[in-house]
């Protein structure tokens, strides 16, 4: 049960965790320090409202290139009342303002059940509400407060939206986002199959829109009328999932980008061809960076929370998936939103095919070469996914 798994308070919590990051960073020798607020770092502060872990952000988010114009409008038009660039300023100005009054997080929707017909999805529908349950009284418990509406750009960038059927959906990767979007694009009328959509036209094409790319009116607009859903996935298992997939075939992005900077840190006496061509990293030198409160390349969505991808106490999420129960899950989900009947929700893998897929029994193999300590502080890394999401605490 909830209540017995969380016994620590938050500040209990993050004393905990503090406490067992400095003897990880003093054991491994690593060198770091700590920024002021205003920072782009991770600030904790000892409320209810901070127990969320929260970044500070100066001025580099995603919502800056969508009101650059605005602001530059209104410097330049500051003593020019009358002038078009003003105008806009003010129109800007004034739906901040009610942004500023909006009670957050929204409300879920009352899921529309009218289209599901006979008791096939019966137990799908009770787990699916537990699930949605659980969510809103983690929330609402812990994960309450007032959030800086100027970040809300920031907060719906991994958002796709599909205007047909009014859905959001937020991507979690490695939890079976590739084959949203194909999904995506056929509702969308994009393909006309799930199946002849290439990995690349996925994840390198420009069909699907996010719903930071609207403005204000339009993100406000179909937070509240759209369904929204999200998909996530044992942390664990996701982020073994993710170190397989990127760093043990080839890629020509996260090699050179993280590979590189991974084995230049954390491999004492690196050969130089190793750090040149990035490849080869392994798991504990991966697990050393995801750590290090001072890493040497950023963080990247595919071992980020699900809580600083998806913002689920803020944006309140109308069905949550499981990645372990997916394509029952979806088809459900596919139901409750009037998906063409024939259309159902593809079970390949993106890549890979013939790999084994990440499971408990994988997760072990890759887990058992690192230290009790080690595995702690990955599990404190997650804490907040384990607990929204309710997933078992992992034997560390």
């Amino acid at each position: 049960p909830f209540q017995e798994r969380f016994q620590a308070s938050p500040e209990q919590w993050f004393l905990s965790v503090f406490c067992s990051t400095q003897n990880y960073i003093s054991s491994q020798g690593i060198r770091t320090h700590y920024r002021k607020a205003g920072d782009s770092h991770m600030e904790l502060k000892p409320n209810n409202e901070s127990f969320i872990i929260t970044k500070t952000f100066s001025g580099s988010l995603s919502e800056v290139g969508h009101l650059k114009e605005d602001a530059q409008a209104s410097s330049e038009t500051i003593n020019s009342p009358n002038g078009k660039l003003y105008e806009r300023h003010q129109v800007t100005k004034s739906l901040f303002k009610k942004f500023d009054q909006i009670t957050w997080p929204l409300d879920t929707h009352p899921l529309n059940k009218s289209l599901i017909i006979g008791d096939k999805w019966k137990k799908t529908d009770v787990a699916q509400e537990k699930r949605r349950a659980f969510l809103q009284d983690f929330c609402k418990k812990y994960g309450g407060g007032n959030h800086d509406q100027s970040h809300l750009f920031h907060m719906v960038s991994r958002i796709y939206v599909e205007d047909r059927h009014k859905i959001l959906y937020c991507e979690v990767p490695k939890a079976g986002c590739s084959n949203w979007k194909r999904i995506l694009m056929v509702l969308n009328g994009l393909a006309s199959s799930a199946y002849n959509i290439t990995h690349n036209a996925v994840h390198y094409g420009k069909h699907l829109k996010k719903l930071d790319s609207f403005d204000l009116k339009g993100i406000y607009t179909r937070l509240n009328t759209y369904t929204k859903a999200v998909f996530v996935r044992d942390p664990m298992e996701r982020l073994v999932s993710a170190f397989r997939d990127k760093f043990e075939h080839p890629n020509s992005y996260y090699h050179p980008v993280f590979g590189k900077a991974i084995i230049k840190k954390y491999r004492p006496n690196a050969y130089e061809e190793e750090i040149n061509n990035g490849s080869g990293v392994k798991f504990k030198e991966f697990i050393h960076y995801l750590l290090d409160s001072h890493r040497p390349v950023g963080m990247d969505i595919h071992w980020e929370r699900v809580s600083k991808l998806c913002y689920p106490c803020v944006i309140n999420y109308d069905f949550v998936g499981k990645f372990e129960t997916l394509e029952e899950d979806a088809n459900y989900f596919l139901q409750l939103i009037g998906a063409p009947r024939g259309l159902k929700f593809p079970n390949f893998k993106d890549r890979h095919s013939s790999d084994e897929r990440t499971n408990a029994d994988v997760v072990r193999q890759y887990l058992k070469d690192l230290s009790n300590m080690e595995r702690q502080l990955i599990y404190d890394f997650y804490y907040l996914d384990y607990l929204m999401f309710n997933y078992t605490t992992p034997l560390v």
